[in-house]
C-alpha cells in the first residue's frame, strides 16, 4: 500500500462556535491520536479527506498527515457525515506505525456462480465485511472469494480464506462466512397465521350452509311449537265440507 500525505493545520479552539466558523471557511475540525501521542486538535480540507477514504483502501488507507512541523502516520478512524449533503464534518485520524497490528474492517467479496445456485439453491453472504488484524501497510483492500466450486449445503469458512502473510480474520477458523442453501418452501397463511377458529354466534358467510347441529342465527324465526310444513297446514282453497 503506497502512503498517501494529507496536509492539516494545529487548532487552538474547540466547541460548536468555533466549528462553524471553520466550515464557513471551508476547512473541518480533526483530531489525531493515539498510542503514546499527545492529542492534537487539528484542521483539515473536506475534499481532502473524501479523496482519501474514497480510493481503493477507504480508511485503511494509510496517510502522512503533516502538520506543526511533524508527520504522523495514521488511518481515518471516525468520520462524522452530513446525513443529506454527505458532507464531511468531522474526522479522527488514528496514529499507527509499520510494525504494529491494528484491527480493520476490510469488505468482503464473492465471485463466479456458485454450482449449488445452478442446482436450484441461495448463495449466502454471512458477511459482507470482515474483521482482520494485521500490520497496516499488509491490510488488503478487500477480501475475495470464488464461488464457482460451492454445493449444495456446502460452506466456505474463514480458515479456507487466502490472506496476505501477516494478516488474519479476527474469527474462529471453523466460521462459516459464504454458503450455498436450499430456497424455503413459500408458507401459506395457514402455517404462517393457524386456522381460524369459527366465532361463536358468528352467520355463516354469504351462500354458505351452516355448520352440523349449528343453531340457528340470532333474530331467525322460529317455526311455531307443534306446527307443519306451512303449505300442508293451509287448507286447500278448493277443499269441499265433508
Amino acid at each position: 500500500m503506497e502512503t498517501q500525505t494529507l496536509k492539516a493545520e494545529v487548532r487552538t479552539e474547540g466547541g460548536k462556535g468555533p466549528a462553524r466558523q471553520l466550515r464557513m471557511r471551508g476547512l473541518i475540525p480533526a483530531v489525531f491520536y493515539g498510542p503514546g501521542k499527545k492529542p492534537e486538535n487539528l484542521t483539515v480540507k473536506p475534499d481532502d479527506v473524501t479523496d482519501l477514504v474514497g480510493g481503493e483502501f477507504g480508511r485503511n488507507q494509510i496517510v502522512t498527515l503533516e502538520f506543526g512541523g511533524q508527520k504522523e502516520l495514521a488511518v481515518v478512524r471516525d468520520l462524522e457525515v452530513d446525513p443529506l449533503s454527505r458532507k464531511v464534518l468531522h474526522v479522527d485520524f488514528y496514529s499507527v506505525s509499520r510494525d504494529r497490528p491494528i484491527r480493520a474492517k476490510v469488505p468482503f467479496l464473492t465471485k463466479g456462480r456458485a454450482a449449488g445456485v445452478a442446482a436450484g439453491g441461495v448463495l449466502r453472504v454471512i458477511y459482507r465485511s470482515l474483521p482482520v488484524l494485521g500490520v497496516p501497510d499488509k491490510i488488503p483492500a478487500k477480501i475475495e472469494v470464488d464461488v464457482t466450486s460451492l454445493d449444495l449445503h456446502q460452506a466456505i469458512r474463514v480458515k479456507d480464506l487466502a490472506m496476505p502473510a501477516g494478516v488474519a480474520v479476527a474469527f474462529p477458523p471453523e466460521r462459516p462466512v459464504v454458503s450455498v442453501e436450499t430456497k424455503e418452501k413459500e408458507k401459506t397463511d395457514e402455517e404462517l397465521f393457524g386456522t381460524v377458529a369459527a366465532v361463536p354466534g358468528a352467520a355463516p358467510a354469504a351462500g354458505a350452509a351452516p355448520a352440523a347441529g349449528a343453531a340457528p342465527a340470532a333474530g331467525a324465526a322460529a317455526p311455531a311449537a307443534g306446527a307443519k310444513d306451512a303449505k300442508a297446514a293451509a287448507p286447500a282453497k278448493d277443499a269441499k265440507k265433508k
